[in-house]
């Protein structure tokens, strides 16, 4: 059946009639559902005749309503669900933190959405383990490198950005690499953490390879994040926290979960071409024969190679260190088999104590003199909104949040809580009506 639909499908393009003129049969022959999304000819009729799958209205049918729950019981049951899968207290706690303020600051894609699929997951998998000791592989006043053992992130990454953050309270400057860790959460969270505590704070990771290097097809590097943070007199910290691509797996997987398309320019495929299929690109990215554009989106036209450079430097930060694995060697999956495998990820923290160089206080009011007048400047007069500075929208975002009452969240995540609580004995009894159900 799949032959025919793609000889069908190659008879309207040898027809050599204009793509609005062959647009009506090509879409009805794909709407068929018989060519698979990785099929250039269905790509062709994305690119070229301006087919969109209808993959919303499906997802939305069978999906509840979204519910709003409080920050405290989101964050109970993050914790909950991590000491069920044996990691211990301490460490669920921080754990959930990390989780939690994902949530809160508005980035959807870090919170309660990456409980299941990323770390519970994966647990269940055996690539990554509830709990190992931390170990310090070398370390002087300033600096130390720290194995992981392929623990969880979210403690380990707290801890490693705090031993920066102590050697900068007493030496100016704390620099901590850390090799074999996991998923560590957002990047803004550590540097949120030194900003808090008086300093300067800067972090990265690498991830699985996603970003394809300009005039690249292949994906090499992960999404890589930029995060700097520092303190101010404005409530809230400067906190930059963004990937070096165009846009990161985990957005293109709420996509996913909310039935929508992804914005044309975000992904490049093997032959070349922008993909807008969400569940085609997931399943795709798994076999790595589609990848990540860089910021600046793919080729040089609008400085791409600034965005792959970018993502390059993090890469390197996170393996050179730590003599650590990239490329396939962290994809997650074994691609002749399928079968999941450990991603040892490297990390990298900053942090500069801002009172060895000037009084804190002189430096919060001149970052706030600063991007006071960046927001006063004069705005475009065809509108787009208030002129904002990075860590006010995650600001404005809490504010929001807390005052709805929590986090809303959707029909898809809903399920996953769910299929948690049923399955893990330890959460029954506490759990046993959550917020939506009736």
């Amino acid at each position: 059946m799949a032959a025919e639909s793609k000889a069908a499908l190659l008879a309207i393009i040898a027809e050599g009639k204009p793509p609005i003129e062959g647009k009506g049969a090509y879409i009805a022959e794909l709407d068929k559902g018989l060519v698979p999304t990785s099929d250039p000819l269905y790509l062709i009729g994305m690119q070229v005749y301006g087919y969109a799958p209808a993959i919303a209205e499906s997802k939305k049918a069978d999906e509840p309503a979204p519910c709003i729950i409080p920050f405290e019981y989101m964050n109970d049951f993050m914790k909950d669900t991590l000491m069920a899968y044996g990691v211990p207290e301490k460490e669920a706690i921080i754990s959930a933190d990390v989780l939690i303020e994902a949530d809160k600051r508005g980035i959807d894609s870090h919170g309660i959405g990456r409980l299941k699929p990323i770390y519970c997951d994966r647990m269940d998998a055996d690539i990554l383990y509830p709990y190992k000791e931390m170990k310090t592989i070398s370390e002087s006043d300033t600096t130390a490198l720290v194995d992981g053992g392929l623990g969880l992130g979210l403690y380990i990454g707290p801890a490693c950005m705090q031993m920066a953050i102590d050697k900068a309270k007493k030496h100016g400057v704390g620099f901590v690499a850390v090799q074999n860790s996991t998923h560590y959460g957002i990047a803004g969270y550590y540097a949120t953490m030194a900003a808090d505590q008086g300093c300067v704070g800067w972090s990265g990771t690498n991830a699985r390879p996603s970003i394809a290097p300009t005039f690249g097809v292949e994906p090499m590097m992960g999404t890589n994040p930029l995060c700097f943070g520092l303190p101010t007199d404005d409530g809230f910290p400067f906190c930059i926290d963004c990937a070096t691509s165009v846009n990161q797996r985990g957005k293109i997987e709420r996509y996913a979960r909310e039935g929508k398309e992804t914005p044309k320019g975000c992904v490049i495929d093997n032959n070349g071409i922008e993909r807008t299929d969400t569940e085609g690109i997931l399943k795709d990215m798994q076999l790595g024969t589609c990848a990540l554009t860089p910021v600046g989106g793919a080729g040089a036209d609008l400085a791409g190679y600034k965005g792959y450079s970018w993502a390059l430097t993090v890469e390197l930060l996170s393996t050179a260190f730590q003599s650590g694995p990239f490329g396939e060697d962290v994809c997650g999956i074994d691609r002749a088999t399928g079968k999941k495998k450990p991603m040892p990820l490297g990390h990298y923290f900053l942090a500069i104590d801002i009172e060895k160089l000037c009084p804190l206080a002189t430096f919060k009011k001149n970052a706030s003199n600063l991007l006071n007048a960046v927001r006063a400047s004069k705005k475009s007069p065809l509108g787009g909104g208030r002129i904002w500075t990075a860590g006010e929208p995650e600001n404005d975002a809490r504010t929001a949040r807390t005052a709805q009452g929590g986090v809303s969240v959707p029909g898809a995540l809903q399920k996953d809580m769910v299929m948690l609580r049923d399955k893990l004995p330890a959460l029954k009894e506490k759990y046993a009506k959550l917020p939506f159900e009736k």
